[in-house]
C-alpha cells in the first residue's frame, strides 16, 4: 500500500572539500543505491539533483552532484532531504518495510488495546526506533524489533506492539 508517492532516500550533509562535493547520508540498505534511482528531488519537487560520482566516506558517501561546482554551492545544500518516486524503488522483501509505509498506522497492544498512531521512525545508530503518539501524553519510543512489534499489517493499517515489560525474558532493570 503506497501512501506516499515519494520516498526519502538520502540527506545532504556538509560540504566536503573545495570543489563542491557533499557528504551524502543514504537511507538505503546499499548506500550506493542512491546513485541508481535517477534524479533525486526535494520533497516539494522544486529542485532536482543527479549524483554524478560517489565514493565511500566514514559512514556516508562523498558525492558530486551535477551543477554543484564550488564549496559555497555545496554549503547551501546542507540538510536537504532527497526523494525519489516510489515506483523507482524495489518492492520491500518479506518482513521489510519502507518507513513511509509505517507512518500513520494504528498501534494496538497484543491484547488489542489502542496505543496510538505511528508518527515517526528514527535510527540513531543502534537500530530502528518506532515513535507512537498516544491519544494523550508523551510519545512512546520503542525498538522496532520482532519481539516488540511482532505484527505489521500494512494493508490492515495497523501494527501490534508488545508493551515493554511483557516481552518474554524481559526483566525490569535488565540491560
Amino acid at each position: 500500500m503506497a501512501k506516499d508517492t515519494k520516498i526519502c532516500v538520502a540527506r545532504i550533509g556538509a560540504a566536503h572539500g573545495v570543489r563542491g562535493e557533499v557528504k551524502l547520508w543514504p537511507f538505503t540498505e546499499d548506500p550506493f543505491a542512491v546513485t541508481q534511482y535517477g534524479p533525486l528531488s526535494t520533497s516539494d519537487g522544486s529542485r532536482q539533483f543527479e549524483v554524478t560520482r560517489a565514493r565511500e566516506g566514514k559512514g556516508f558517501l562523498v558525492a558530486t552532484l551535477k551543477g554543484v561546482a564550488s564549496r559555497t554551492d555545496a554549503e547551501g545544500l546542507n540538510g536537504l532531504e532527497l526523494y525519489v518516486p516510489r515506483e523507482r524503488l524495489p518492492a520491500p522483501e518479506e518482513g521489510e518495510y519502507y518507513h513511509a509505509d509505517l507512518i500513520g498506522l494504528e498501534a494496538v497492544s497484543d491484547a488489542g488495546a489502542p496505543l496510538g498512531r505511528v508518527i515517526a521512525m528514527h535510527n540513531f545508530g543502534a537500530g530502528d526506533i518506532i515513535e507512537i503518539a498516544p491519544p494523550r501524553g508523551a510519545s512512546l519510543l520503542l525498538p522496532f524489533t520482532d519481539a516488540v512489534v511482532p505484527t505489521v499489517d500494512i494493508a490492515g493499517g495497523r501494527i501490534v506492539v508488545v508493551p515493554p515489560g511483557e516481552i518474554e525474558g524481559d526483566e525490569p532493570g535488565a540491560a
